[in-house]
């Protein structure tokens, strides 16, 4: 979830924009509504009218949740049992407040939805319809918050921050993947939930949020930060000496043309002689699939980049077709923790065809496929309908990109804030990663660069391509060590 903005993270589109759930032949269905005559579905519907007040739309929305259910049967990444939906279902309506019978039926069985999706993964969810708006307008790249992608941590009952969006009020705060939330201008999260904490984050731009945070390795800290209109510029360029740096911040609707923009003008530049290109994938947080697949086709000539795969085992790739527009500079791919989902795509594809040296810290791990499927009354289901594998056959679900060149700065490696780390996260079944990081190094080792050279990882990247090879940055490192 993104503030102001439900959602950016879902893999929501394939190359002409459709849902992901559409490729796949006998997903997107009419409602059968055959499993409103089990036992399990009468004991919720007489949970249900015991609630929800006679409001002359009472069987319509009973409708509207069946519908929902229907769909969460069919379309789920994995098979789904009944029973337990149902039993979630009921355990929200009779947590709510308010008087049996008098409560609106629409707030029933948006209760009912909350708690029935709470029970899968962690990125499928009911958006009501004022999310369900949101999550549209995130992809055109502007909207009002703080720029966080966030989930909530079920078991501490706080926000996890996966990453803050470059350039954002909370990036400037100095907010950083792995973060915890724990207060809200002094309210705990702890009993909110995560609709009621997005709604006390959010507010009018140019107003303040005062959040408390708990950071690994120091004690709890506040941070006071002001709400804007983000506008996500999606690629940044810039040279550094003979290298060409590209920052991919975002992947959104107009990601390509902007990439495309960047190379385009970075390689007019008078006097170019660039021996390699970096990539910045990162705090990357992901986005849409079809942008994700057109940033690395930019980069390779031919070969599959993704395959995206159902629960019925129907699969459906995506590969490079336009040729590399580079013509084969040489690259790096920067990554780290709060690298997700398509920025995960695109650095797998290009480590699997030995495109890229992938350098940094092991990325977030977050290999599934989002479908924001509408409802046919109102709001939408976020759900999971399938995991993605690299060219190579593995997947990065629970596991993330292994960097070949793993840099730290030498501190215990924070423990939480990865895929694998939220509640219900997805088990990647079978075919798991097994891929390691060849080489592990020490940040203090590298040469700074950046804007404020204060960047000791994109240092290491400028200095192995300027070294000539992977080999000879690796002896130059080694001589760096003995000085």
């Amino acid at each position: 979830m993104v503030l102001f903005v439900a959602l950016s993270n879902s893999l929501a589109g394939c190359s002409n924009g459709r849902s992901v759930a559409r490729v796949f032949t006998g997903i997107d269905v009419g409602f059968s509504r055959t499993h409103e005559k089990s036992a399990d579905f009468q004991r919720f519907r007489d949970v249900y009218y015991q609630y929800a007040s006679d409001d002359g739309a009472r069987a319509q929305q009973l409708r509207h949740f069946s519908d929902a259910f229907d769909r969460i049967r069919t379309d789920y990444v994995h098979q789904t049992n009944d029973q337990n939906l149902l039993i979630a279902a009921i355990n929200g309506i009779q947590n709510m407040e308010g008087r049996p019978g008098a409560l609106p039926s629409a707030s029933v069985t948006e209760a009912a939805l909350d708690a029935m999706t709470g029970t899968l993964d962690p990125h499928s969810s009911y958006l009501n319809p004022e999310e369900f708006k949101e999550s549209r307008v995130v992809t055109s790249g502007e909207f009002g918050g703080l720029g966080i992608e966030i989930n909530m941590d079920q078991e501490l009952q706080v926000i996890r921050i996966i990453a803050p969006i470059a350039d954002t009020p909370a990036y400037r705060a100095g907010l950083k993947a792995g973060d915890l939330i724990t207060h809200v201008d002094g309210d705990p999260i702890r009993g909110m939930g995560l609709r009621d904490a997005v709604r006390r984050l959010r507010g009018k731009r140019g107003t303040d949020v005062r959040l408390s945070i708990q950071r690994a390795g120091r004690s709890t800290f506040e941070v006071s930060i002001t709400r804007a209109i983000i506008q996500i510029q999606p690629v940044k360029w810039r040279v550094e000496g003979d290298v060409g740096v590209v920052r991919v911040t975002h992947f959104i609707s107009s990601s390509e043309d902007a990439l495309e923009r960047a190379l385009q003008e970075m390689r007019s530049r008078p006097g170019n002689q660039m021996k390699g290109l970096v990539l910045d994938l990162r705090n990357n947080p992901g986005g849409l699939l079809n942008q994700s697949v057109a940033v690395a086709d930019a980069f390779l000539q031919q070969g599959e980049i993704v395959s995206v795969r159902n629960r019925a085992g129907d699969s459906r790739g995506f590969s490079a077709n336009r040729g590399d527009l580079t013509d084969g500079l040489p690259m790096v791919v920067l990554i780290n923790r709060g690298s997700a989902s398509a920025s995960e795509i695109v650095a797998g594809a290009l480590q699997d065809h030995r495109r890229a040296v992938v350098m940094g810290a092991q990325s977030f791990g977050k290999g599934s496929v989002q479908t924001i499927a509408p409802l046919d009354w109102d709001g939408a289901l976020r759900l999971t309908t399938a995991l993605y594998y690299l060219p190579s056959g593995r997947t990065i679900q629970g596991s993330g990109v292994s960097p070949d060149i793993h840099i730290t700065d030498g501190s215990p490696v924070p423990k939480g804030g990865r895929e694998s780390d939220l509640p219900n996260a997805l088990n990647a079944g079978t075919q798991g990663n097994g891929q390691q990081a060849r080489h592990h190094l020490v940040d203090k080792n590298c040469p700074a660069a950046g804007k404020d050279a204060k960047d000791k990882v994109l240092g290491c990247a400028v200095m192995l391509l300027r070294s000539g090879s992977e080999k000879n940055f690796l002896a130059l490192m080694g001589q760096q060590k003995r000085l």
